[in-house]
């Protein structure tokens, strides 16, 4: 079996004296869509931040593309081809659309390369085009989502690491930032999706993780763990059988 693009050993991340992730593994293969679910509070953020040089690793490790790269901040991951759009967006407010999207390629020197991609994420969001020149601080929360979105994907990733895309967004905006993702990962972008709307997350994902409390506690391909009666009851609003 081919080594995973992606790949997390017995990763253990502290806040102090609080164990938030308690030793977890976690692979992704090159091509997928994986997904991680679980509450509020059981660890799916910090296990991003972790593999993203964000926050201390206080041990285990993390390997992407072959080369170990446990506590490399994120600027460099960005430089090899792993990008993150955070939870809570962390657009910039006082910068305008384009130049937010051109923050997104700092790391390049391609400008024929950097300008199509700006008409590609401007064709996955047509409304970034209508407003390119209105500051980000002035969209709403879903444009805003848009934005970080197409912000990650101007640094041409490998791998895309996505933190609950669809929190705090209306239906209608939910379904278009799952469309976004559907279709960024038929191009063959390699997606790690944090997800709390569980089932909207295994409907698009390849596989999936669920965690609880620090912890890994079911995996499989998504399909099944759609249909698992416990993840029906913890996550989907069912009762349990």
């Amino acid at each position: 079996m081919a080594e995973p693009l992606l790949a997390v050993d017995k990763l253990a991340v502290a806040y102090g004296g609080i164990q938030a992730v308690k030793g977890i593994d976690l692979a992704v293969a090159d091509g997928e869509l994986v997904c991680l679910i679980g509450a509020n509070g059981a660890g799916k953020t910090t296990t991003l931040k972790g593999i993203c040089g964000l926050q201390p690793v206080r041990s285990g490790s993390v390997r992407y593309a072959g080369e170990d790269v446990t506590g490399r901040p994120a600027f460099e991951l960005v430089r090899r081809g792993l990008a993150m759009v955070p939870e809570g967006r962390g657009v910039f407010g006082g910068l305008t659309i384009e130049e937010n999207l051109a923050m997104g390629a700092y790391t390049r020197t391609d400008r024929p390369g950097v300008a199509s991609d700006l008409e590609r994420v401007f064709s996955l969001f047509p409304r970034l085009r209508e407003r390119r020149r209105q500051t980000a601080g002035t969209l709403s929360g879903g444009e805003q989502q848009m934005l970080a979105m197409g912000r990650a994907l101007m640094s041409r990733p490998r791998m895309l690491l996505l933190d609950e895309p669809s929190m705090g967004l209306a239906p209608l905006m939910v379904q278009k930032v799952f469309e976004t993702v559907m279709m960024v990962s038929r191009e063959g972008v390699t997606i790690l999706l944090i997800e709390q709307n569980a089932k909207l997350a295994l409907e698009i994902a390849h596989r999936g993780y669920v965690m609880e409390s620090g912890e890994i506690t079911l995996a499989g391909d998504a399909k099944s763990l759609l249909g698992n009666p416990a993840v029906r009851a913890a996550y989907l609003g069912e009762a349990a059988a």
